[in-house]
């Protein structure tokens, strides 16, 4: 069975996104993603802070994919949100989220594929041409973008679009100019088209959702049928006690709520270093 084949997935964006979802969808789908234009989607949230984004990163998905499906007049739409912050295990180092979420009328279901890693984001706050420089080399200019403002990180007159040498020192001398304090205030610009290590995380956010797409309940075969809890317990390959790593799954439907539960395949024992007895 191939529920979306055929099917049209209304994608709203204006930031290129379609580039990398579209390879990764259509071929293994039998889709059409529709790129749905019209919309200016800054109105929803910029990561340049001149318009706060209102509720959670999935709020943010959620509306977009809603306006794209009443733009489109498709029961079926995608919408990508992403978001940066620290590293979840050290704090010390940018971390960008991406989410890619499909709702199916048809259906009546909402499938989110998710994807996450290092993300390249910085900030930098000079009046020396020869350390914006240095900054600019460090953070991959001019594939990934900059965003230029005078004296501040609030100050309301943006330079966007700055992609070129040539244009990043023409910015940066007029934003030295309208600075009381002779300071710039630089940053990476996020929009997906200008960030490609981001672009690359929202790829990937494709790649896992055609994973959750493809995924077909036994029951009624609707698709998003996934893992919704883990259960510890896998025994210590050392001492046999049980340990914190997962024994077994619980993996539930969408629609008619069947769900199972499988036990681990991919080991039998758990490593002794997730074990409280043997590594307390």
């Amino acid at each position: 069975m191939a529920p979306y084949a055929g099917q049209r997935l209304a994608l709203l964006t204006q930031h290129g996104k379609e580039a990398v979802i579209a390879p990764v969808l259509e071929p293994a789908l039998g889709c059409k993603i529709e790129l749905v234009t019209g919309f200016d989607t800054d109105q929803l949230g910029t990561f340049t802070r001149d318009t706060p984004r209102e509720g959670s990163q999935l709020d943010a998905a959620r509306k977009k994919a809603r306006i794209g499906m009443s733009l489109s007049g498709s029961p079926i739409g995608l919408a990508s949100e992403g978001s940066f912050g620290p590293d979840p295990f050290t704090g010390l180092f940018t971390w960008n989220i991406e989410m890619l979420v499909l709702i199916d009328d048809r259906l009546q279901i909402e499938i989110v594929g998710i994807a996450q890693g290092p993300g390249r984001c910085g900030t930098l706050s000079t009046g020396d041409w020869a350390a914006l420089e240095a900054f600019a080399a460090k953070h991959d200019f001019p594939a990934h973008h900059l965003v230029l403002r005078p004296q501040r990180q609030d100050d309301a007159r943006l330079h966007k679009g700055i992609a070129n040498w040539a244009t990043l020192k023409h910015s940066f001398e007029a934003c030295k100019a309208k600075a009381s304090n002779g300071r710039v205030f630089v940053e990476s610009d996020l929009r997906a088209f200008a960030n490609p290590s981001r672009m690359q995380q929202i790829g990937k956010a494709a790649a896992d959702l055609l994973q959750r797409l493809q995924s077909l309940c036994p029951r009624c075969a609707t698709p998003g049928y996934w893992v919704t809890a883990q259960q510890a317990g896998l025994p210590c390959a050392s001492c046999g006690l049980p340990t914190s790593s997962y024994r077994s799954e619980s993996w539930q439907c969408l629609r008619c709520e069947h769900q199972e539960t499988r036990p681990r395949t991919d080991r039998q024992f758990a490593e002794p270093q997730h074990c409280g007895y043997c590594n307390p």
